[in-house]
């Protein structure tokens, strides 16, 4: 009798609970399109006026010549610099906190790299005004350091931990299966990483590196302290630039009709980009290496 009086209201809660979850999920989708909407409704008066010649070079609001390909150019070298210098480590630092480190090390040195997410980007910024910025311009001899080189390190440093995080997992996911029969069949411990884990692991590693890209074309503060932002094209990495979002946190304060228009033309292309870039990373993430890994049980059976 006591357990029948209780499975209503344990079922009336269970119902009350998948509610509230699809009234969430539901709201935070209907926020993000509004967000969408609204965005795209400020920017087309941009698009509708300038069309193409919103893609040119110059960028001087005083003369009304509204070119942001140079911001694009800046956010592309800053982003793929720091892709250059993040992807490698980060994938190291994954195998050693997954493979290699004895399981004390790894739960101590897992926070440690973590810890870099909740790093506020403005200390970041002066870190590398500070630090890194004179050290590029001993090295290059011209102006004050601030420079692409100097973003691109700044930018690796802060989406390592997310590239990090997602790899770990993806090697974590990885059976074991895998790991001994390379073992059993004469590889050696390197070989066993570099030929069996990472290509079993590899539509996470790619998930990471595209969410990490994500958040390094969306950073705003850290980039316009580092990288000089000069609207012009840098001719090598020790030039000067300005991305996009920097363009923006520099200009919205004072800009007024078409300039304002412009700024959120710059918005929405940074939209779509973070959000086709987030949205193919989940789903290589979540779908092509349970595929993988499902496809490589299928053949073992087969060969079996």
């Amino acid at each position: 009798m006591h357990l029948s009086r209780l499975r209503p209201s344990r079922q009336l809660t269970d119902r009350l609970a998948a509610t509230t979850v699809m009234a969430l999920g539901t709201l935070s989708l209907l926020i993000l399109v509004l967000i969408a909407l609204y965005i795209v409704r400020e920017a087309w008066p941009a698009f509708s006026e300038l069309g193409l010649s919103l893609f040119k070079e110059k960028w001087y609001p005083s003369r009304e010549s509204y070119g942001i390909m140079t911001m694009i150019v800046g956010t592309l070298v800053s982003t793929l610099l720091a892709l250059v210098f993040a992807v490698p480590l980060s994938i190291g630092c994954a195998l050693f906190l997954s493979e290699v480190a004895p399981p004390p090390v790894a739960r101590m040195a897992r926070p440690i790299v973590e810890l870099l997410v909740g790093t506020p980007s403005v200390v970041y910024g002066m870190v590398g005004v500070v630090f890194l910025s004179p050290i590029i311009a001993d090295i290059s001899g011209q102006g004050s350091g601030s420079s692409v080189l100097a973003a691109g390190i700044v930018l690796a440093v802060m989406i390592l931990p997310t590239v990090t995080s997602i790899s770990e997992d993806g090697l974590r996911a990885v059976p074991n299966s895998y790991k001994e029969a390379s073992l059993a069949l004469g590889a050696t411990w390197w070989q066993t990483l570099w030929r069996v884990m990472l290509p079993a692991a590899r539509s996470s590693i790619i998930a990471a590196v595209i969410l990490g890209l994500g958040r390094a074309i969306g950073e705003t503060m850290a980039m316009m302290m580092v990288i000089g932002n000069s609207p012009q094209f840098p001719t090598s990495i020790f030039d000067s630039a300005r991305t996009l979002t920097g363009n923006i946190a520099a200009e919205i304060g004072h800009a007024t009709g078409l300039h304002s228009d412009v700024l959120w033309a710059c918005g929405a292309l940074l939209f779509i980009m973070v959000l086709g870039l987030n949205m193919l990373g989940i789903l290589l993430y979540r779908g092509k290496i349970n595929f993988s890994l499902r496809r490589r049980s299928a053949e073992g059976s087969r060969a079996s």
